[in-house]
Formats: structure tokens, sequence, C-alpha cells
């Protein structure tokens, strides 16, 4: 019998995020005339992403979102090279040039994927460490009419893979933990997340060499196109 719920991780499962660097440096010439490096701008985008991280629990509403932005932008600030253009912009020109600068894809097998489960009768819900912004991210890629409900981190105030994240995402999908299945691309987070709930979960390694062990006990897939539904 296939499970009755999809529970599925974003960022690294169903969307990738486009390599930043050389977007920002697109944005940053373009609007403010201000020229960096790729390596300039990935190094800021680096430290920008690790402030992000650490802080992604506070965007839990779109008021809380876009003071952290403005945070996250900061941060990328400081770690570009100083000048004087760059010093003097202003703060909400420089977070439109670092939104526009981080883009998402769907992964090509997402959407299919999807399909088979809702076709088998499965409710979807994406269960990602993100801030209140998933449900757009997932709107623009088009991925959402396929997903009954997102659950992140920042919204309920707890991140893979603490339990509550999870026992929310089977409230939302109104099914007992055995018959729902859980799949993401993090040993910890996802899957170990998962089972500590007593739910049974999927690890993804997209990319991972043909015939690399897998974790003892921890069912592996390389692909979504291989979740069964069947």
């Amino acid at each position: 019998m296939h499970p009755c719920a999809l529970l599925i991780d974003g960022l690294g499962t169903l969307v990738a995020l486009a390599p930043p660097a050389p977007a920002l440096r697109q944005e940053l010439a373009a609007r403010c005339a201000i020229d960096v490096s790729e390596e300039e701008a990935g190094r800021a985008l680096a430290a920008e992403i690790t402030f992000y991280r650490a802080h992604m629990g506070l965007g839990r509403d779109l008021a809380a979102l876009a003071a952290l932005r403005r945070r996250c932008a900061e941060v990328m600030r400081d770690a570009l090279p100083a000048s004087e253009p760059l010093a003097a912009l202003d703060l909400d020109t420089l977070t439109q040039v670092l939104l526009s600068a981080l883009r998402f894809d769907a992964y090509p097998d997402a959407r299919s994927a999807l399909v088979r489960a809702r076709r088998a009768g499965a409710r979807v819900v994406v269960v990602s460490n993100w801030d209140v912004s998933l449900a757009e991210v997932l709107e623009r890629v088009g991925l959402a009419p396929l997903i009954d409900a997102v659950v992140t981190s920042a919204a309920v105030g707890a991140a893979k893979p603490a339990a509550a994240i999870f026992e929310h995402a089977l409230g939302l999908a109104g099914v007992a933990a055995e018959d729902a299945l859980h799949v993401g691309d993090s040993l910890d987070e996802d899957v170990r997340g998962a089972a500590d709930c007593g739910i049974p979960a999927v690890l993804l390694r997209r990319g991972a060499p043909a015939g690399a062990p897998a974790p003892d006990g921890v069912r592996t897939i390389g692909g979504l196109a291989e979740l069964d539904w069947t």
C-alpha cells in the first residue's frame, strides 16, 4: 500500500538555487554602476547566506521577513569591497539587488514526482527549513498547484530535525506518521528527524556516484523519478 501523504523537503529536493554570484555582479552593475568580480560577489553572498541560515527563523511573517532581508543586505554590503557608490546605496535598493540575485528553479524531476503522488491519492506537504517566503518561491517555479500545504521552520518556530515541524506537517496532511513518507536530501534533518517521529523516510542524494555506499538502514534514491507510487 502506498503512503497517504508525501512530506517533502524544499531546497535541494524540489528546488535549487541558481548560481547567485554572476547574478549579483550583473545586478550591481546594471542597477548601481558598481563593478565587482565574480569572486568578490561570491564571498559576499557566502557571508549573507551564513547569516541568513543562522537567523531565518526570524522570517516568521511578512514584516519580520522584510526586516531580515534588510539585515542580510547589510551583511552582504559589509562583505563587498568598500566603495563610495556602494556606501551611498540606499538599503531598499541594496535589498532588491540581493533578492534579484537569488533565483530558484524547480528540479526537472520535481513536477512529475508530485503529479505521480497526487494521482496515487497522496496529499503533498512541503516541509522545509525556510522563511515564510517559500510558498511564493514554489508559486514562481510552478509547483504550487501540486502542493496541498507548505510548512516552514520560521512559521512553526522549529527547524528540522525537531519533531514539532514534522508533527505540524502530519496534522496538515491528516495522516498518522506510519501512513506518510518523507523525502529530503539531509541525513540528519530529513531522514533521522522524520524517523524519530515514526515517519518512513527516503534520502535523496542528487549527483551521488553510482554504487556509492548508503548509510546503513537508510533507503536512498538518486532522483525523484525513483519514487514509486504504484
